[in-house]
């Protein structure tokens, strides 16, 4: 299962950059490369949002780990 936490985990920081380009350039790099809100830029948006819900878990595990 680790290697879905990488996965997730890269998912994540790559739409943060995303979202770091549009707050200062406004500029939406999913947007550009796959259309404004087709159907696969909805997909990799709805991705990257269920990675960041996944990765709320991992509060958990590393708490559970220091413990």
């Amino acid at each position: 299962m680790k290697w879905f936490d990488y996965t997730a985990l890269t998912i994540v920081i790559i739409g943060a950059v995303n979202w770091l380009l549009v707050g200062i350039f406004r500029f939406d790099l999913v947007a550009f490369l796959f259309g404004n809100l087709s159907w696969l830029s909805r997909i990799i948006y709805t991705v990257v949002g269920l990675c960041g819900l996944y990765l709320i878990s991992l509060f958990g595990r590393i708490r559970g780990m220091s413990e």
